[in-house]
């Protein structure tokens, strides 16, 4: 059992392979949090915490004469309203008299076989048993509110996930104008937050600081996790690295506006709240109705950040992505965007593919332009009915050509916005959301349908589902492309306004939902405007995200570098681009993109008819390569091996199979020198005690060939055997690489 309550302590533990979760109920009966960390044996915590009369730490009212016992100063597994703490809360709720007040205490609690489940909401789900439930339900007595805490317990994997579960068991309304989905208490220790912010072509680039004596928050108002911030932080001691200290992580499984705050009390107590974004949010609760609030996906790692990454990585493939496509190589396509813009018809598509398919692409994507009176970004949204002044026939007799080539066929869908000028926004101009009496901010000349409303839902699905069910489509970009303003729904009354960013994020869950169990065989990716909605919400639907719209082979090192401590390359869309790069202008050796590229799903997006012969076997080279890598790639252990911002020389990565068979190591020149320091790595994952044959060693720049390289006598060579101590303590040096922006694949394979 990972689950284990002393009934006379009145104690809760949680014990996964690595860890151990303590929680105690008191005498007064609130939840107090103990422990999270390294494995301990059982007992009573409490002496961590001796009674400590604290000026100005206000006492429960029982201790009122011997204090000593204040909230203010006792950690947590979820905070009252207004009762005394005054650090980060975790809800905030207020009755029909516009009292804020609630103070919970424990009721009961269950342990379930499994994994719990939210209403409306994404969450983990469990495989082959491999989780329990623990539900502890608490009560506030003045109210009647009810609060289940849920933990599902992942032992294996090392994780925990948490969720709240809000009923109104009273007899009057209940307005919560904040509801976190979890509280972590830190007591003791001195923790560096790292997080990851960005912008738009720039996302989720790593900061780390020191927690300080300020509430430090990362969080998003736009509608959507966001551009500019990731649902996503790891706390870890002061001198952690890639390879030792105390790492835990706190990853949301949700993708509207949310806010995640961190802050370090009086008495040096660290706390993460982690919830729902509370600006312009209010739900109301009538009696017997309930909120669930989104999941937390904790996990803790005593050993650094690589294997608390490499925690979340498993688990987010496993136990996050869903459907026929997670475990399966994706196909590498072809997408004609950054070849054609919204400037093309049939016989421009119908070429693109003739040249990929030759080549060995297996999917074509037609992006953007293909519907309504799209021939720009200001037009059509909304009207998912083909453009067949564009397509002459409509979408069959393009998919035939497609097929007949051996390829696959796909397409781009931005199902939850609408243009004014649309048939759609001329018929229903009241489900755009807008603010009376206002003109509207404008995203793209686009506003955002009102996804609160189950009519948009239903209006939606059965578009995009016609289009599925009549087309051989094997293949949908979902994307999302404005941050949400002028908030209003027309049918809701005023009181419920505050609900509308919530429900919205209801609403897409409900429509990818249906689309996705609709037709289980489609490969979604999502996209919101590249990587504005990359979190673990979009991948409970869509297996694959496609990482930042900036496709610089160069920039994208940073960017897949930052989303890895968190989410798996195989989540991460990513393609060969043209050159000069679209977004940079910056031109890179096209075997250096497809090294970057193959850390994700891979693909390509360029005219390849305008490729030199040269390149065209570089990339049929390319394709077999990723083929042959993929599974590696896919499943294998993930590792660091620079910090880009720090080695502004070149940077490197490497994948190790989970019993130590195989190896791929990938380095980037990002800043070619003269008279450069050696280039010495040392690979990771690997068995001490074997032997591994370098059987593939592939060098690529303006001065190799692009067949794959052509061999360097000096130094290591294709052929040449090392014992696995070796290469992990010893390591390897690489030859001086020339040019600009050159690149290695070295694999290894164990032998005996």
């Amino acid at each position: 059992m990972s689950i284990r309550f002393d009934s006379e302590a009145r104690i809760f533990v949680l014990e996964t392979a690595h860890t151990s979760y303590h929680m105690k109920v008191d005498a007064l009966g609130h939840l107090l949090h103990l422990y999270y960390g390294k494995t301990i044996g059982t007992g009573d915590l409490m002496q961590l915490y001796p009674r400590t009369d604290r000026g100005f730490s206000p006492d429960y009212y029982a201790y009122r004469t011997h204090r000593g016992v204040s909230p203010d100063l006792l950690p947590q597994e979820y905070t009252g309203c207004n009762v005394g703490d005054f650090r980060l809360s975790c809800l905030t709720v207020a009755d029909s008299r516009g009292a804020f007040g609630a103070d919970f205490t424990y009721v009961s609690h269950t342990v379930e076989a499994g994994k719990y489940q939210l209403t409306g909401l994404p969450c983990a789900h469990a495989e082959e048993n491999d989780a329990e439930t623990l539900i502890v339900r608490m009560q506030d007595e003045a109210t009647g509110l009810t609060l289940e805490l849920l933990y599902g317990v992942f032992a294996q994997q090392d994780v925990i996930t948490r969720a709240a579960r809000l009923t109104n068991h009273g007899d009057t309304p209940l307005r919560l104008d904040k509801a976190a989905s979890a509280c972590l208490d830190l007591p003791f220790g001195r923790w560096d937050l790292l997080h990851f912010h960005g912008r738009h072509a720039m996302e989720r680039q790593l900061e780390r600081e020191a927690v300080g004596t300020n509430i430090q928050t990362i969080s998003s108002v736009r509608g959507s996790s966001s551009h500019h911030n990731n649902p996503f932080l790891i706390l870890c001691q002061q001198d952690a690295t890639e390879t030792s200290g105390a790492c835990y992580g706190v990853m949301m499984v949700y993708s509207g506006s949310y806010q995640m705050d961190v802050e370090r009390s009086q008495t040096g107590l660290v706390r993460v709240v982690s919830g729902i974004q509370e600006e312009r949010f209010a739900w109301n609760l009538k009696p017997g109705e309930t909120f669930d609030t989104p999941e937390v996906i904790l996990s803790f790692a005593a050993e650094g950040l690589t294997p608390l990454s490499q925690q979340y990585h498993r688990f987010l493939r496993r136990n996050i992505c869903r459907g026929p496509w997670k475990d399966k190589r994706r196909p590498v396509l072809i997408n004609n965007w950054e070849a054609t813009y919204f400037d093309f018809n049939t016989e421009k598509i119908v070429k693109i593919a003739e040249k990929a398919a030759s080549l060995g692409v297996e999917m074509m994507v037609l992006d953007d332009g293909w519907f309504g009176t799209r021939n720009d970004d200001n037009q059509g949204l909304g009207d998912w009915t083909v453009n067949c002044e564009k397509l002459p026939g409509g979408l069959d007799p393009l998919i035939g050509r497609i097929n007949a080539l051996g390829m696959k066929f796909g397409l781009w869908i931005e199902p939850e916005m609408v243009n004014e000028n649309s048939n759609l926004y001329r018929t229903h101009p009241d489900w755009a959301l807008t603010l009376p009496g206002r003109k509207p901010a404008m995203g793209r000349n686009q506003l955002v349908l009102d996804l609160s409303r189950p009519e948009v839902v239903d209006y939606l699905a059965e578009a995009i589902g016609k289009l599925l069910r009549e087309h051989h489509i094997e293949y949908i970009k979902w994307d999302m492309n404005r941050s949400m303003s002028d908030v209003y729904s027309r049918t809701f009354p005023a009181e419920q306004q505050g609900e509308i960013m919530h429900r919205y994020m209801l609403g897409v869950y409900a429509l990818a939902e249906r689309l996705t169990q609709g037709f289980p065989e489609v490969l979604f990716e999502g996209c919101a405007g590249g990587g504005g909605r990359f979190d673990a919400g979009m991948l409970c639907y869509y297996p694959q995200i496609w990482c930042s719209d900036d496709t610089d082979a160069i920039e994208r090192l940073t960017i897949q570098h930052g989303t890895s401590f968190g989410y798996p390359v195989c989540t991460m869309g990513a393609h060969v681009s043209a050159c000069p790069n679209h977004q940079t202008g910056r031109t890179t050796p096209i075997d250096t993109r497809a090294v970057v590229a193959m850390s994700g799903t891979f693909g390509y997006e360029l005219d390849l008819g305008k490729l030199k012969r040269t390149e065209c076997t570089a990339v049929k080279n390319q394709i077999k390569r990723f083929k042959r890598l993929n599974d590696l790639i896919r499943t294998g252990d993930y590792y660091r091996l620079t910090d880009p911002a720090e080695n502004t020389y070149f940077t490197a990565w490497q994948f190790a199979a989970e019993d130590g068979s195989e190896a791929l190591l990938n380095l980037v020149v990002t800043h070619p020198q003269a008279n450069p320091l050696p280039i010495h790595l040392c690979f990771r994952g690997l068995e001490e005690d074997a032997v591994y044959e370098l059987d593939g060693i592939d060098y690529f720049g303006s001065q190799y060939d692009h067949d794959g390289g052509k061999a360097i006598e000096d130094g290591i060579h294709k052929g040449m055997r090392f014992s696995g101590s070796t290469l992990l303590y010893a390591g390897l040096v690489l030859p001086q690489l020339f040019g600009d922006y050159p690149s290695v694949q070295l694999h290894l394979t164990r032998k005996g």
